[in-house]
Parts: C-alpha cells; sequence; structure tokens
C-alpha cells in the first residue's frame, strides 16, 4: 500500500493539491485555478489521489468538492521513521563537532 501512496506523492502538482487542501475542502474548480494546467488535466490528478485514498469528493450541487484523507500519509511517516533517526544523528555529530571548534 505504501508503494501506491509514494507513486501518488511522486507528481508535484499532487503534492500541491494536498498542500492546498490542508485548510480545508475546497471545490475542483478552485484548486484546478491554481495551476497553470486545463481543467481535465487537474481532475485526472485529483482522481489518482482520490484512488489511492488520499482525498475524498463529495458531490455538492453541480461541483464536486475535495478533502484531505491524511490518514493514508500515516504510512509515509512510518516509512520515513528510521531516516529521521539518522538525520538526527548526524544532526548530533555535527553540533558536537561545531560546539568543540567553538571551544577553540
Amino acid at each position: 500500500m505504501t508503494q501506491d501512496v509514494f507513486a501518488a506523492l511522486a507528481n508535484p502538482v499532487r503534492r500541491k493539491v494536498l498542500e492546498l487542501l490542508i485548510d480545508g475542502p475546497r471545490a475542483a474548480g478552485e484548486i484546478a485555478a491554481q495551476f497553470e494546467l486545463n481543467r481535465p488535466a487537474v481532475s485526472e490528478h485529483l482522481q489518482v489521489l482520490r484512488k489511492h485514498g488520499l482525498v475524498a469528493e463529495t458531490a455538492q450541487g453541480r461541483e464536486r468538492h475535495y478533502r484531505l484523507e491524511a490518514e493514508r500519509l500515516q504510512e509515509v511517516e512510518e516509512w520515513l521513521k528510521p531516516f529521521d533517526r539518522y538525520w538526527r544523528a548526524r544532526i548530533d555529530a555535527l553540533k558536537a563537532v561545531l560546539d568543540e571548534e567553538s571551544q577553540k
């Protein structure tokens, strides 16, 4: 499943769509207006995100509204945890070297 989420997140347009939805649901037209792409292209990106469970779609009259389904991003966070530990260790080592240098 995580691989599917990464595939969906690989595209910068889809990542930007998720960023736009952080503050709450938006209409498809409002999302499309944020890009220099035609509406059908943005719609395709929205459908990929929906297919992978990263957004949910609801109809409100003639409009489609999308909202973030952040639970699927938990898989990404779990996968990234070992890398977080790696970078924390590297930063701590750099900090120790810098502290040592500032003592001289």
